[in-house]
């Protein structure tokens, strides 16, 4: 796991906070929540998506660069918003 931090760096990890921030303001705009829950919620899964696929044993997402761990880290906020949206939407009812 150090090895993989040495990889991602710094510089990712705030871009990946800040993908998951603008992922989550997008997830509250289309489902009318909390802004606070979706932004905090798409932070922790941008920034959770390229650790768990490490820890996974996925290497290639290392060895694909930034961009990689990026969209990876965009797909897998994505992802958990929907399911957060859906489970809220759910309970509503």
């Amino acid at each position: 796991m150090e090895a993989f931090l040495e990889v991602v760096g710094v510089a990712a990890l705030i871009l990946l906070v800040l993908i998951g921030a603008a992922a989550g303001y997008f997830a509250s705009r289309l489902a009318m929540g909390s802004t606070a829950l979706y932004v905090t919620v798409g932070i922790l899964a941008a920034v959770a998506a390229p650790f768990v696929l490490a820890a996974l044993g996925v290497t290639a997402l290392a060895a694909g660069g930034i961009l990689l761990i990026l969209a990876v880290g965009a797909i897998f906020a994505v992802i958990v918003l929907a399911l957060v949206a859906g489970f809220r939407r759910s309970v509503r009812r």
